[in-house]
């Protein structure tokens, strides 16, 4: 079995392998040509997104700096994912995201993850599991989702949290390690913030 090919099947493996560098590096260069782009070239963003990422939807935008280990090839985008300012995504795994999932600035999510053993990091070995969220979620800034985790859909992950467990759809989960806070509910309904009320009457039109 090839490096190339263990790195696939999700298991230890050295990164530095010329045939993962071979295809990576070129991905890494598109991805440097991205970050050049103006704020005027949102259909060469476009491009990028649909030619380079595994799968991207439609109506899917990120704000440069973007960062990400093969420049995106393994990520999973549906429809309308939005992320802000300095998304980093270590996508030597895989990472599915779904519908209207939005990212805010400097949010990490990690596939890729390295032994424990040290033996093993002292050759810089590494393996790699995937990352999945479901629709409709919210991660705050700054927070970090490290390898293997999944997300439920509608939830939402507070700013600055470390999510080192899978978290449950309709929550909001916040902390370092992220925990669950609350279930989101009718509440949720009836406000946007502390005790200030949503004014569903002016935003119909909006809906």
């Amino acid at each position: 079995m090839t490096e190339y090919e263990r790195m696939v099947a999700g298991l230890i493996y050295d990164p530095g392998d010329k045939e993962i560098m071979d295809e990576q590096v070129p991905y890494l260069d598109k991805l440097w040509e991205f970050n050049r782009l103006r704020p005027s070239q949102s259909e060469e963003k476009q491009k990028y997104m649909k030619e380079v990422f595994a799968e991207c939807g439609e109506n899917c935008y990120i704000e440069p700096p973007f960062r990400a280990n093969w420049g995106g090839k393994n990520v999973h985008f549906k429809n309308n994912v939005y992320a802000n300012f300095n998304l980093t995504l270590v996508d030597d795994g895989h990472i599915y995201v779904g519908n209207n999932v939005m990212f805010g600035p400097n949010v990490v999510i990690a596939t890729a993850n390295h032994p424990i053993n040290v033996e093993l990091r002292e050759k810089l070995f590494q393996y790699n599991k995937d990352v999945h969220i479901a629709d409709n979620v919210w991660i705050g800034a700054g927070a970090i989702i490290v390898p293997g985790i999944n997300i439920g859909e509608n939830s939402v992950i507070g700013a600055g949290s470390v999510v080192t467990k899978d978290i449950p759809a309709n929550v909001v989960a916040v902390g370092n390690p992220c925990r669950v806070l609350r279930k989101i509910g009718e509440h949720d309904r009836e406000y946007f913030y502390k005790n200030e009320r949503i004014d569903w009457e002016n935003l119909k039109n909006a809906l």
